[in-house]
Parts: C-alpha cells; sequence; structure tokens
C-alpha cells in the first residue's frame, strides 16, 4: 500500500469557480479576490484581510508595515521553515533567535524578554505544526517594550488558545495557503490585521506601491495613478482566490476530519512510547502536522524505513540556525539552541489529512510502529 503525505482537498466546487475566471476577462486581482479577502477575515473574526502570493510575502509587508528598518532587531524562532526569518532579511531587519520549549517545539515565551535590547522592533512567534504559542506572555512583553507582533500563523488557521485565535489582540497575522496547508490555493497567503491604514498600506505594497490597483482604476474610470511609496509584486489573483473561497466553507469541517486522524494516532503511539509533543490544554490545535519525534541517532533510518513501504514521511524543520547562510552571516554555532536541535534532528512528520481512508491510517499506525522497533 502507498499513502501519499498530503493530498488537498480541491473539489468540483473550486474546479467549476476557477474554470469561471478563465472564462472571464479578468484573471488578476480583482472581484475573487476581495470575496476570498472578506470570507477568510469573516471566519478569523478579524476586520482586514489581503490577499497575497505567499505567506512569506505577508511575513516581510508585515516587517515593513511595522517599521523594522536596517539594523532593527526581530524576535524569533529557529524552528520552522526558513521563511519565518528570511522575511525579516527581505526588510533589512536582524533575526534574533531564542530556544523553543523542549516539549511543543514552540518559541520559549520565557527566553524572550531577555533577549529584548535598543534594536528589537517586533517579535514574530511561530504556531509550530498547529499549535499556538502563549501569547498572553508575548502580549505582555510586547507592551511591556512598545514592540510590534507579527504571528507567523502559516500552520494555525484554525487554532485557538486561552480564548486567542491568530490575529486577536495582536499586530499582524500572517497565513499561508502552500500546497500543504489546510486550504490551499498551490502558492498563496494573507495578511491580517484590524487596521485599516494598515490594510491599506499593506494593499499598496502587493502592487508596487502603486496608489490604485488595476481592478479599482476600472472600477471608477480611473485612467492613470501615482506610485508614493517602494512595493513589490505580491498581489493574489483571482485564478488563487476562486480556489480558495469554497475551501474557507470547508473549514471546520475538514478539520474535524483531521482532528480525528490525530487522535486515533496519539492514542496509538502513547501505547507503544512514541514520544509526540505536549499539547497544551485550553487550546485548538489547528492540526496541520502531526509531528513524532524519535532517537536522533535512528531518525534517519526510521525515515528511511518508512518511506520504503509506502508511507509519505518528511522532516520539519532543520534548525534554521545551523543553515550555512546563517552561520556565516550571524555566527551561529551547534549548541546555542539546544532544544531547536534535538528537535529538528528527531522529528518526522506523517500524513495527516482528511482524505486518509481507515485502512490507510491503520497501516501508517503498523509502518511507523515497525520502523521504530526495527
Amino acid at each position: 500500500m502507498n499513502v501519499e503525505f498530503f493530498k488537498h482537498n480541491v473539489g468540483n466546487q473550486e474546479i467549476k469557480l476557477v474554470e469561471k475566471v478563465l472564462r472571464s476577462l479578468f484573471l488578476t486581482t480583482g472581484a475573487y479576490v476581495d470575496q476570498f479577502e472578506e470570507s477568510l477575515a469573516s471566519y478569523l473574526n478579524a476586520k482586514y484581510a489581503v490577499g497575497l502570493t505567499s505567506c512569506t510575502a505577508a511575513l516581510h509587508l508585515a516587517c515593513i508595515a511595522a517599521g523594522v528598518k536596517p539594523g532593527d532587531e526581530v524576535i524569533t524562532t529557529p524552528m520552522s521553515f526558513v521563511a519565518t526569518s528570511n522575511s525579516i532579511i527581505m526588510a533589512d531587519g536582524i533575526p534574533v533567535f531564542v530556544d523553543v520549549e523542549k516539549d511543543t517545539g514552540n518559541i520559549d515565551a520565557n527566553l524572550i524578554e531577555k533577549a529584548v535590547t535598543r534594536k528589537t522592533r517586533a517579535i514574530m512567534p511561530v504556531h509550530l505544526y498547529g499549535q499556538m504559542v502563549d501569547m498572553k506572555k508575548i502580549f505582555a512583553i510586547a507592551k511591556k517594550h512598545k514592540l510590534v507582533v507579527i504571528e507567523d500563523a502559516a500552520h494555525a488557521l484554525e487554532a485557538k488558545r486561552d480564548g486567542f485565535r491568530p490575529g486577536q489582540k495582536t499586530s499582524f497575522a500572517c497565513f499561508s495557503f502552500y500546497a500543504t496547508k489546510s486550504i490551499a490555493s498551490g502558492e498563496g497567503g494573507a495578511f491580517v490585521c484590524d487596521n485599516k491604514t494598515i490594510a491599506k498600506l499593506i494593499k499598496k505594497l502587493r502592487s508596487h506601491g502603486i496608489t490604485s490597483e488595476l481592478a479599482q482604476r476600472v472600477r471608477t474610470g480611473l485612467k492613470t495613478y501615482d506610485v508614493d511609496i517602494l512595493g513589490w509584486k505580491y498581489n493574489m489573483d483571482n485564478i488563487q482566490a476562486a480556489l480558495l473561497i469554497p475551501q474557507v466553507k470547508k473549514i471546520e469541517r475538514e478539520w474535524k476530519a483531521r482532528e480525528g486522524v490525530a487522535k486515533i494516532y496519539r492514542q496509538a503511539f502513547k501505547k507503544i512510547g512514541i514520544d509526540m509533543p505536549r499539547e497544551y490544554k485550553n487550546s485548538k490545535h489547528g492540526r496541520h502536522i502531526f509531528p513524532i519525534w524519535v532517537s536522533p541517532e535512528k531518525r534517519d533510518k526510521i525515515l528511511e524505513y518508512i518511506n520504503k513501504h509506502g508511507v509519505g514521511a518528511v522532516i520539519n524543520y532543520p534548525a534554521i540556525h545551523l543553515f550555512s547562510y546563517y552561520r556565516k552571516r550571524f555566527g551561529y554555532k551547534e549548541g546555542m539552541f539546544p532544544h531547536t536541535e534535538r528537535i529538528a534532528l528527531s522529528e518526522i512528520s506523517i500524513p495527516l489529512y482528511s482524505k486518509l481512508a481507515d485502512k490507510e491510517i491503520n497501516y501508517v499506525i503498523k509502518v511507523v510502529s515497525q520502523a521504530v522497533k526495527a
């Protein structure tokens, strides 16, 4: 049997809406993007959402909106996809890493304040695997030191903790609609906030700093435009939006299916002593990734066994600070963030998506169990 690591949930509704866009005049940013932005903001109980080409773009523009200038520091985690810290560098900032909680992989909020300096401009927490970090503590630190909070919520569209959802009571939240996310458009992302002025700025920044996007000019009859700020080419198009609009309506249904799979996994793996991240009380896990933690000495052999027996499994993530670029530019070395390094050497992600059949779930459990015991 072969069990893919991931299968998207694109169905007939999405295909029909994309076809409608393809048969229309307007393929780029337009009415479908507007509709998607409204539906996403509504789902998140936020005031504004801005569709972008990726979460990386959203994080980059969030740094710009936060006022990050050359030499400014942004505190973040080395346990994430490299886009998190890359976005800070793209804005001419300096990523300052602090270690993670050893039993969750999330940034350790108790270490953040020690990393604050006069150059610190923002905090960029990552809700790893789908679990929200301790936002109460982070909000308190940000308020005390007058810092901006930029949530990397790429894994956590559905998540909640202590009554908070991503983007609530925070400065900005950034989301991903990459091919393996719970709602997917191949590539895509969104910036979410409750500030109208900031939302307007992000819309301008996503289109080269142009004061009125093409769809707006077509609607209003404007013939020309101004450019009053440097921007980028980060605008979501109608094709991506058409893929996403029907998926927003299915978010909770799809999440419940993944939650069911995760519960079966956790129960089965707990019985045989496989280590998994601790899950917080009073929280809702976004269930983006299902990680297991195995012996670092055996991890690669276990991963090879799992893949060899037809189960898709990958590593999420290598430690960012140990990448060659980060070592050379910032002088990071092994041993600086021990919890991050241990997780990076022990993590394996296994299939977690709504289309998994019972026989596939059971096969994954069987293969993983055999791999760990081998």
